[in-house]
């Protein structure tokens, strides 16, 4: 059975797990087997969080726990689009884009590219004890869609695990000690689970993503609580929407991940992106202790540049929390897209500016290397940033072709090492074997530096 996909969440069953140029390919979220995803929408201190459920088990089982700052009433919950996520995700995703050197035998060619080197680069149920006698308060309580939602607070953290267990909820061991620090905190609790016979209704074989709105001063997530069933480091893929600028954690060190360098071209075939990606971001948590938040996407969304997929639309931007957009005037007429199943409305087009930044942001967390809830803030930076990687094709050209292909060949040579001992730094693998992949030579022997000092 797979968990309830966002780190702020505790899904209530023993058997869960924890939380978790030319572009020419993509690292999605999918590769990263216990990533969870959350869209957290911010303007003031007003706040839209959408967590996307892939859960897979029976589904009389499925509940989950997220601590919210206020009470919240039905009409702040909705249930969403989990196409809204693969929007979001294919429109961030790191990429590869690949460029092909010019035929250095054409000296038209050859010279403009001369030129252009010289240019500076492009910026990249009923409880036995009573809910008072447990100092539980059912706040609210109500249906949207197929979930049945109640909104409670808590005086005390046994008293509250007491209660989700008498009223039919499978609580994991630790469960009071991960909801203690949110009660202290005066925190309320959102607690989800399936309606069946509302399921059956929907006719969609996943559960579909939770939203919920509200206000408040805090800009967080809280993943704390998530670590309660967790067995080992889990992923976090947050997709931070806001008006101004970049989003960065307060409270752990948030950095950007290496990019916009030239790899070997071996990396476009088959899974070699991917699996290389996987690599990088391992390596790079690794190195940061598993203690940092990394960037992987930073961009005004309004346009992109190498475009892995359209820009949202306003109307995708609306169905992700974005309040301050204005969705497109309808059609006018019978079968117009308004009274379509999202589905089946219109791909998303170009133009028309719209006033929000994107921040994806990527952590790998354990309960010991995070030991507090991601607090955010909102900056003022506006610098694009994309984890965008080089493909540089050479030309093919034998080295008597011209005078200057013998040159420029010895310069691909260097290079291609240059890309494979790039690869290895990023990824800690094994320059032998990168080597191999390209048809490198292999590195001449190095000499002591001190042989010959005394000659």
């Amino acid at each position: 059975m797979k968990r309830f996909a966002i780190a702020a969440a505790l899904t209530l069953s023993t058997a869960a797990h924890g939380f978790c140029g030319f572009y020419v390919g993509k690292a999605d979220a999918k590769l990263f087997n216990e990533a969870s995803q959350v869209i957290v929408v911010r303007d003031g201190e007003r706040t839209v969080v959408s967590m996307l459920n892939d859960y897979q088990g029976d589904l009389k089982e499925f509940a989950v726990v997220v601590p919210v700052p206020t009470v919240l009433q039905k009409g702040q919950v909705h249930v969403g689009e989990k196409r809204i996520f693969d929007r979001l995700d294919a429109y961030s995703a790191p990429r590869l884009a690949e460029y092909y050197d010019p035929n250095p035998c054409d000296r038209r060619l050859y010279e403009m590219r001369s030129k252009d080197l010289a240019l500076p680069a492009a910026p990249a149920a009923a409880a036995a004890t009573s809910s008072k006698a447990l100092g539980v308060t059912v706040e609210a309580s109500f249906s949207v869609g197929e979930y049945d939602i109640v909104i409670l607070s808590a005086t005390q953290s046994d008293g509250l695990e007491t209660w989700l267990k008498q009223s039919g909820y499978r609580i994991p061991k630790n469960a009071a000690q991960a909801l203690a620090p949110y009660i202290r905190q005066n925190m309320k609790f959102f607690v989800a689970k399936v309606n069946l016979a509302e399921q059956a209704k929907t006719g969609f074989q996943m559960l579909r993503p939770l939203q919920f709105a509200y206000e408040s001063e805090k800009f967080m997530l809280p993943i704390r609580l998530g670590m309660a069933n967790a067995t080992g480091p889990q992923d976090l893929i947050a997709y931070l929407l806001t008006r101004n600028g970049r989003v960065e954690t307060t409270n752990y060190r948030t950095v950007k991940l290496p990019a916009n360098m030239d790899l070997p071209v071996f990396l476009k075939e088959g899974d070699e992106f991917r699996n290389f990606y996987k690599a990088l971001f391992g390596e790079q948590a690794k190195k940061e202790g598993y203690r940092a938040v990394f960037t992987e996407y930073f961009w005004d969304m309004s346009w992109c540049d190498p475009c892995a997929a359209d820009p949202l639309s306003p109307e995708e931007l609306r169905r992700a929390g974005v309040f301050w957009v204005n969705p497109a005037p309808a059609a006018a007429g019978p079968g117009a897209a308004a009274a379509a199943p999202s589905a089946l409305l219109p791909r998303p087009a170009f133009g028309g500016a719209q006033p929000v930044m994107l921040t994806r942001l990527h952590v790998r967390y354990t309960r010991e290397t995070f030991p507090e809830d991601l607090m955010f803030q909102e900056t003022k930076d506006r610098q694009n940033f994309q984890t965008r990687y080089v493909l540089r094709h050479p030309a093919k050209v034998a080295p008597e072709a011209c005078p200057e292909a013998k040159a420029y060949l010895e310069g691909v040579a260097r290079r291609q090492e240059a890309e494979a001992q790039q690869l290895a730094t990023l990824t800690g693998g094994e320059i032998t074997a990168i080597r191999q992949k390209l048809a490198l030579p292999p590195a001449p022997p190095q000499k002591p530096w001190w042989d010959g000092l005394w000659k």
